[in-house]
């Protein structure tokens, strides 16, 4: 139950509709409770069985009352129209009782409607938020094709099996209890006899709703599994093209799919299982009732008549209906509390990047960034060893290096995408974790070697965290980094969808609009990792001017591999297994003849 527990609190800002439908659920149980005890003096009528009761009885909460206040009222129309127009009158007033009650049960339904699409729609905006919160030290662990099953399939789950069992919880018990003190009203011992039977049944039930909720966590697993492996084909989708790689990929694939159809269908077993089981488990106890309450009737000592046995019989059924749904929202809810853990497990996620609890002001960058002693590890990998380092304002820093020494690691700690595991940034000489995370992001622009673009257009793109950007603002941007010229040529200007991920750009085109985005945001400090390194001469040369005229008036720091684009820089760190091998201006490391020296030589020999 600690499933349901968690989905109500999303349930309270719906409190209204759900007070509404639980109200419309009451009204219908009693006006169906009704409708079968009317058929009671129905069936005296018809046997015979009734007597004319002339002295209003008294009021007492109890079926004799009702059925011997029906028969007070009824008792003169019998003598007026006769036991045919009583019949007559009867049966109308039972179409009525069920005309109303089905009325009642379609505004249950309705006000239930709102609760359980509004709820999906809270908790897939609750992920995708805590997604967005994250940092990426926690996707770096986990599968991205897992996330968006959390975010898809698994709420789809909820809604399937948690929320629709919603109007069964509201319904159900209400039912249940009615019956249950109508049947007590009719025969107290005959419903102690059934409630002995039916603990039982109720115990099977439950060993197998447990199994469920097993294998319907498996089978969410699997799916992310599944997903995973789809997201990677996409993404790889040219490298296993290149190497004539599909049977190998669709192996791979069938023997995930085929690991979680067999899941699926242990799941499908076991859940069809339910409905057979509840029903003949109902059935069995039904005919012992039906023995007990049959012996009751034929012992004249009792004073148990056939029509009371009947009407006992069809309010057991009322009651048998509503616990077999509720078994049913056993097994469902069972079923969703997998789902249900498995997205708990994203929102309740540890978030190691901090905000401070009272932020410094961070309106603008003033001096210099520092790192004192920084160290950094991803799990017991250490990455960067007591990096001390200063950049001053308006200073072009380069960091150069190979591949895996620790440049990007180094530079996605100032926007606080990771934290130093000791050691300490400082910004303007106080800790940059003083600052809100985003006021420092707001001072940070990022050009990286992979250009990350949206499936929107180019203003979109360009324009991306900025609020109410104009479109002179954009274009200003965009012939700052030499894009304003192809993007003129596209089908709609500026209003040119560029597909998944820029698909329908070129890598230099891509680029210039990653620069261009930069520029709107018109950051005092700019990081520019690999940014050329993956485009042919001509594109480089645009994109260089580009980031020479971005670079201009701001703190740069610049990632290379292509050291002749950095040969300017106002100071060259040298990185080397997470160390600062060398620093220095170009000219000095070239006379230190050490790593530097070795890296040109190697470029300028290529």
């Amino acid at each position: 139950m600690k499933s349901i527990v968690k989905i109500f609190k999303y349930i309270k800002p719906y409190r209204v509709f759900a007070v509404l439908s639980v109200s419309s659920n009451i009204i219908q149980v009693v006006l169906h409770l009704l409708s079968i005890l009317a058929f009671l003096p129905l069936l005296s009528l018809l046997f015979g069985d009734a007597e004319p009761v002339t002295v209003k009885p008294e009021f007492d909460i109890s079926s004799d009352y009702l059925e011997a206040m029906f028969n007070y009222k009824m008792t003169p129309y019998i003598e007026s129209n006769g036991q045919e127009g009583a019949l007559l009158f009867v049966c109308v007033v039972v179409s009525a009782l069920f005309f109303l009650k089905n009325l009642f049960r379609y505004f249950a339904k309705f006000f239930i409607a709102t609760i359980r699409s509004g709820v999906v729609r809270d908790i897939r905006r609750d992920v995708y938020d805590k997604i967005l919160v994250l940092p990426l030290a926690y996707y770096s662990e986990e599968k991205k094709g897992d996330i968006i099953s959390r975010i898809t399939g698994d709420v789809q789950e909820i809604e399937w099996s948690i929320m629709n069992s919603l109007e069964m919880l509201f319904r159900d018990p209400i039912s249940i209890i009615a019956s249950l003190f109508f049947m007590i009203g009719i025969n107290a011992e005959l419903t102690v006899f059934a409630f002995i039977l039916l603990p039982i049944s109720g115990f099977i039930i439950g060993r197998i709703g447990k199994s469920l909720k097993r294998t319907s966590t498996k089978l969410q697993v699997r799916m992310g599994e599944l997903l995973s492996n789809v997201e990677e084909t996409l993404t790889g989708l040219r490298i296993i093209k290149a190497f004539n790689a599909e049977e190998q990929a669709n192996e791979k694939f069938k023997g995930i799919n085929e690991i979680y159809r067999n899941t699926m269908l242990s799941m499908f077993r076991k859940r069809d299982l339910a409905s057979p089981m509840s029903e003949f488990l109902g059935a069995t106890v039904m005919m012992l009732l039906v023995w007990y309450g049959g012996n009751m009737v034929f012992d004249a000592s009792t004073n148990f008549t056939g029509p009371r046995f009947l009407a006992f019989i069809a309010m057991f059924f009322q009651l048998l209906t509503p616990a077999k749904s509720l078994s049913t929202a056993y097994y469902n809810i069972q079923k969703g509390a997998a789902s249900t853990e498995r997205i708990d497990a994203v929102l309740e996620a540890e978030n190691k990047i901090k905000e401070n609890t009272s932020p410094e002001e961070l309106i603008s960058f003033k001096t210099a960034i520092q790192f004192d002693h920084v160290n950094f590890s991803y799990g017991e990998t250490p990455v960067l060893k007591d990096i001390n380092i200063t950049i001053e304002k308006g200073k072009t820093i380069a960091l150069v290096g190979q591949s895996g020494g620790g440049k990007s690691t180094m530079v996605d700690l100032l926007p606080r995408f990771y934290d130093p595991k000791s050691g300490e940034i400082r910004l303007d000489g106080h800790p940059i974790t003083n600052y809100k995370i985003k006021d420092l992001r707001a001072l940070m622009g990022i050009v990286s070697q992979q250009s990350i673009l949206f499936n929107d257009t180019i203003f979109n793109n360009i324009a991306l965290g900025i609020d109410y950007p104009t479109l002179e603002e954009v274009i200003e941007a965009a012939k700052i980094a030499n894009a304003h010229e192809f993007i003129e040529k596209m089908p709609n200007g500026y209003q040119t969808n560029i597909g998944d991920g820029g698909g329908k750009l070129s890598g230099g085109q891509k680029q210039r609009i990653s620069i261009a985005r930069a520029v709107m945001k018109n950051p005092p400090i700019m990081i520019l990792d690999e940014a050329t390194s993956a485009l042919d001469t001509e594109s480089e040369k645009l994109v260089q001017d580009a980031l020479y005229k971005l670079m201009e008036n701001r703190t740069s720091i610049v990632i290379a591999h292509r050291l002749s684009t950095i040969q300017h820089a106002d100071e060259i760190i040298v990185m080397q297994d997470g160390e600062v091998a060398e620093r220095g201006t170009h000219d000095e490391l070239i006379a230190q003849n050490g790593v530097y020296k070795k890296l040109t030589d190697l470029q300028t020999f290529t």
